[in-house]
């Protein structure tokens, strides 16, 4: 699994994917420092080796437009957002995480 995030948002997945790792789940963070130029090589590459992203936003989900576009929809990509303000919480991200996993093994 790859976790997509950027700014605060990163702060965040970075804590929620330790966590990840630490219960033995395959967990990784693409962290943008700029959204223009778009990673898309660094992206492109991670759809090789992961079977889902995960982009962690806090907007209403334009990042996960330029996710899908740069990996081509080659793998899912979900979304785990809040708005209004609102940070999402570790836990929040965790949950993506795990239910991504568990999509992952076809323990629905």
């Amino acid at each position: 699994i790859c976790v997509v995030a950027f700014g605060i948002a990163s702060r965040i997945a970075k804590n929620a994917v330790a966590e990840a790792r630490a219960a033995g789940v395959k967990v990784g963070l693409i962290r943008p420092i700029t959204l223009w130029p778009f990673p898309t090589k660094a992206l492109r590459a991670a759809a090789d080796k992961v079977k889902s992203f995960i982009s962690v936003e806090l907007s209403m989900g334009q990042m996960i437009e330029d996710v899908k576009l740069a990996t081509e929809s080659k793998k899912p990509v979900t979304l785990c957002n809040r708005t209004g303000g609102m940070i999402p919480t570790p836990d929040e991200v965790l949950s993506a995480i795990y239910k991504a996993d568990k999509a992952e093994k076809g323990e629905f």
